[in-house]
């Protein structure tokens, strides 16, 4: 966290007892130590909260990229349904006109044959 070696410590340490004296520094200490404490525990408590709002975040879109998935499948599932539907008509509208087109070539034939032997 700090870049701080053994002998800044130390001063630091000499400082605080010149500065508190003896019968304050214990006390002082401890209070320290205590502060620290309930800020680590304070910082882990946050920790977990962002976390969890997180992970209930990534699961609210998980659920809702699923439902849209599925959606798009029904979606691309039925289109492709109604394109076999319309396929499967026109086919059957083109054999049908290949068919009459077919009767009026050979009407026409017959036709022309019938008149050639005139």
């Amino acid at each position: 966290m700090f870049d701080i070696g053994m002998p800044e410590l130390i001063l630091i340490f000499i400082v605080a007892l010149l500065v508190f004296g003896p019968k304050k520094l214990p006390e002082l200490a401890r209070t320290i130590g205590k502060g620290l404490s309930d800020l680590k525990r304070a910082l882990h408590d946050v920790k977990e909260q962002v976390e969890t709002e997180i992970e209930d975040a990534t699961s609210e879109i998980r659920e809702t990229v699923k439902d849209t998935k599925k959606q798009l499948d029904l979606n691309v599932e039925e289109a492709g349904r109604s394109i076999d539907s319309t396929l499967k008509d026109v086919k059957k509208e083109v054999e049908f006109e290949s068919k009459e087109i077919s009767k009026s070539v050979e009407n026409t034939e017959s036709s022309a044959k019938d008149e050639k032997k005139r």
